[in-house]
């Protein structure tokens, strides 16, 4: 019964601002595979949402009229696909007790800086491009 006590106080948790010894960190133990799952799925939200807003919104000034906006959504939707796929994996990979491991929770931030970065700062980069180049031509 201590053991199980002593397992239950120090169970991970996901969130930063629950003591570990707390309720509520028992009841949501860590599993980084679920957490980056989580955030790759919202990472591509956020990146086609600022793709048909940004990037789509610049290309349309210079191509009225046309179906290539449209279509440079699908491709580079599809091309951050498997960047992003490749950030699960890497922690799909993981067995159930390093699912839980605390001292991976340093490279778990470090992919998930990584991947908002890129869903967040790839379309401004593109939207950038896109300008610049309206301007030149």
């Amino acid at each position: 019964m201590a053991k199980a006590v002593r397992d239950h106080r120090n169970t991970f948790t996901r969130s930063t601002d629950v003591r570990s010894d707390s309720p509520r960190a028992a009841a949501h133990p860590c599993d980084w595979r679920k957490a980056m799952s989580d955030n790759v799925a919202y990472a591509l939200l956020v990146y086609t949402a600022l793709q048909i807003f940004m990037t789509i919104g610049a290309m349309k000034k210079f191509t009225q009229g046309s179906i290539l906006p449209y279509f440079s959504l699908i491709v580079l939707v599809a091309a951050i696909i498997p960047a992003c796929r490749r950030f699960e994996r890497r922690w799909e990979k993981l067995s159930d007790d390093q699912a839980a491991d605390a001292s991976l929770r340093g490279y778990y931030r470090r992919d998930q800086a990584f991947l908002w970065l890129l869903a967040i700062g790839l379309p401004f980069v593109l939207t950038g491009l896109i300008l610049g180049i309206e301007r030149i031509g």
